[in-house]
């Protein structure tokens, strides 16, 4: 009779056939969504790639800037003074390098310096050591503070072994002593990694020369005390040959790191590239030659010839020579300085004019700020290695993560470059931290999270639809259960009756008994048959009410008649409790509907309070605070659970099993009572008693006179 495509499933086999569907539907789903996210993850990386490359090449654009300034720098700069004009007409003036503080734009300048070809250190920063700081307008406080700057920078190149102080110098000439200062005291390791280099670089000298017929004049020259300059790259080239720990680095080496290169196109050849580094720059800056003007140190100036302003003097005497100057040459210091040197040569003298730099600062001002400047200081690492050997780390700025497969790229290197020489020795490499989602990613994550939520609604509604179906599948089964019996028993106990009278079985005194009872059964089997129609008749929206005003007193005397005979005859009693003032409102409502409402509470409270002590069936009413009328059904016995209150309205709802109830009743009195109510334009609730349940309901009305 009822029969459904859900009738033999239940909730849990419809739950097991959803959770299939939603897989079969969301697995191709999510490859889509996975294919997406790749093809937009490969796009961002190669965006950010190109990024990588352009700040690079800035960043070697300005770093070829500084070393072209330097380069440009002409022998005399190095002095304190130097001559302006030509030969004849030349005057003094102090030197762009005798400026205090420093003024270049190298970042983390501690100064400039030169080496004689007796390996004795001198600087622009100080003047000469016979005349009177006074001379030149530098008061006594700066001049202190020019030879602890000046002190410092000998100190640093004496600690490295690249200067030495002979004995003998007078320690006006620079502010310090005549001793050469001590050395840091380097770790065991690094002491024996140095030995071993210079052992190595001594064998290596050793067959250079036994293959020479006749020493050349740079051999010569390389005998000088300078000498320890010319040691610096080869004992870099040796130590990343057999990839030793290079001297001032502390943060290990590159490829310790293990980075993964995978998706370098193509393999990146560390050596091939900085080679191209080296003489792409090389072939640009070779040793050039250059007609200088010097006053001779021998004739000092008188003070006539000083003039009053603090930076310029008039020479007696000025000396034209020619120098050839070398490329400058970058190198990293034992101590964690870099060095940037170069070798002029004059009259077959060798003299190294350089300056000494602080690491940090030269690459947070060449490097990282340039880097912070762009997007990629949120997405990626910057890594700068020297000789392999890493000097500094720059890790992304981003507090979050804008995708999950960011994680998947996480250390892999999106580009490398060696600058241009001399700095070719330094490595900037570019390591994903995480990646942008990249054009079109908010689209598809906002897609994918639509999708999501598209299915899990569907299918939470279709299980929500399914399980409903479920139940009103078995309620109706129920339902058909419950009718049988409810048919069955009054239909049994009419017949019997009828059987008794019709065999003359019943005395005079019986006999009416017996009617009453045929009565009583008829009428409920009229009331269930009446009750069922009227119920399809709603679901099919085939109800045909007769709303109009109709007085209160008329519908209370109504009610009266028509329910004392039914609650007497079960053993209850009734009682009706309506104020005399509330008569003479009129409410609006059909007559009969609301007749079978009262009928159908009465019938729901006598089967629910028939083991109570209190066998009373209360009907009352009263005003509502709209202006309404509520009438109330009161009974004494169980009352009913909070969780329920709601669900008693549902058709063929009971709060009883159908195997194990103790109580008649089909499940659609409440619900038939709940939908005449909405017809009526009304409201029906269950109001809290102790003991028992009170249904009210609550209609619209009209205040009128009385007759």
């Amino acid at each position: 009779m009822f029969e459904t495509p859900l009738t033999g499933l239940d909730k849990k086999g419809l739950r097991r056939w959803l959770i299939l569907f939603f897989l079969l539907l969301a697995a191709p789903t999510a490859i889509l969504i996975q294919q997406a996210y790749s093809q937009l993850k490969w796009e961002a990386f190669h965006q950010q790639r190109i990024l990588a490359g352009e700040l690079a090449a800035r960043i070697d654009r300005l770093a070829t800037e500084l070393i072209d300034r330097e380069e440009a720098r002409s022998f005399t700069d190095y002095h304190f003074l130097q001559v302006e004009g030509d030969a004849s007409t030349g005057f003094l003036q102090r030197s762009a390098l005798s400026a205090y503080p420093a003024t270049s734009g190298i970042p983390g300048l501690i100064g400039h310096f030169q080496v004689d070809t007796q390996g004795l250190f001198s600087t622009p920063l100080l003047p000469d050591p016979n005349e009177k700081s006074g001379t030149y307008g530098i008061p006594d406080n700066e001049l202190r503070d020019r030879q602890m700057l000046a002190g410092r920078i000998q100190r640093i190149l004496s600690e490295n072994r690249l200067v030495h102080t002979a004995k003998g110098t007078s320690p006006g000439d620079t502010g310090l002593s005549a001793e050469p200062a001590p050395r840091e005291d380097y770790s065991p390791a690094t002491r024996l990694s140095m030995a071993d280099t210079d052992k190595d670089l001594a064998k290596n000298r050793a067959a250079e020369n036994r293959e020479t017929a006749a020493p050349t004049a740079k051999t010569e020259r390389a005998a000088m005390p300078q000498a320890a300059f010319d040691r610096l790259n080869e004992q870099s080239a040796l130590r990343q040959k057999q990839k030793l720990s290079v001297a001032g680095i502390s943060l290990g080496r590159v490829e310790d790191l293990k980075l993964d290169r995978r998706f370098q196109d193509p393999p990146v050849d560390e050596a091939a590239q900085k080679t191209l580094a080296s003489q792409t720059t090389v072939a640009r800056k070779r040793g050039r030659k250059e007609q200088e003007l010097l006053a001779e140190a021998e004739f000092p100036l008188a003070e006539e010839q000083i003039s009053t302003e603090p930076d310029v003097g008039t020479a007696s005497r000025i000396l034209t020579f020619e120098s050839e100057l070398d490329p400058f040459e970058f190198s990293l210091l034992d101590s964690g300085h870099f060095v940037l040197f170069r070798k002029v040569w004059r009259d077959d003298q060798r003299y190294i004019q350089g300056a000494l730099i602080e690491q940090q600062p030269f690459l947070q001002g060449i490097v990282e700020s340039a880097f912070a400047e762009t997007g990629l200081s949120r997405m990626s690492d910057l890594i700068v290695a020297f000789q392999g050997g890493v000097v500094s780390a720059f890790r992304a700025q981003a507090s979050r993560e804008y995708l999950s497969y960011a994680q998947q790229l996480e250390g892999t290197v999106l580009y490398d470059r060696h600058l241009s020489s001399p700095l070719n020795d330094l490595e900037l490499i570019f390591s994903i931290n995480r990646l942008p989602a990249g054009p079109g990613g908010s689209l598809v994550t906002w897609t994918a999270i639509i999708l999501a939520l598209v299915l899990l609604g569907s299918f939470s509604f279709i299980y929500r639809l399914g399980a409903r179906q479920i139940d009103l599948t078995r309620q109706k089964q129920d339902f058909v259960s419950a009718v049988s019996h409810e048919l069955k028993t009054p239909l049994t106990s009419i017949r019997m009756y009828g059987e008794m009278l019709l065999q003359g079985w019943a005395s005079e005194e019986k006999k009416q008994v017996y009617y009453g009872y045929i009565h009583d059964e008829s009428e409920r089997l009229s009331r269930l048959i009446s009750n069922v129609l009227q119920l399809a008749r709603v679901d099919r929206d085939e109800l045909q009410l007769d709303i109009r005003d109709v007085p209160v007193t008329e519908l209370v005397d109504n009610a009266r008649s028509r329910l004392a005979s039914q609650v007497e005859r079960t053993g209850f009693g009734l009682v009706i409790d309506c104020p005399e003032h509330l008569m003479n409102l009129k409410v609006r409502v059909d007559q009969d509907g609301f007749t079978q409402i009262l009928i159908n509470l009465v019938d729901n409270a006598i089967k629910f309070s028939a083991t109570a002590d209190n066998r009373t069936v209360e009907l009352s009413c009263g005003q509502s605070a709209d202006g309404g009328v509520w009438f109330g059904v009161r009974d004494y016995g169980p009352g009913v659970p909070r969780d329920q209150r709601k669900k008693i309205f549902q058709p063929f709802y009971r709060s009883e099993d159908e195997l194990t109830r103790e109580t008649v009743g089909t499940g659609i009195g409440l619900a038939l009572v709940d939908k005449l109510v909405a017809a009526m334009n009304g409201r029906i609730e269950v109001v809290d008693s102790n003991p028992g349940a009170e249904f009210r309901i609550t209609l619209p009305g009209n205040k009128v006179t009385s007759d």
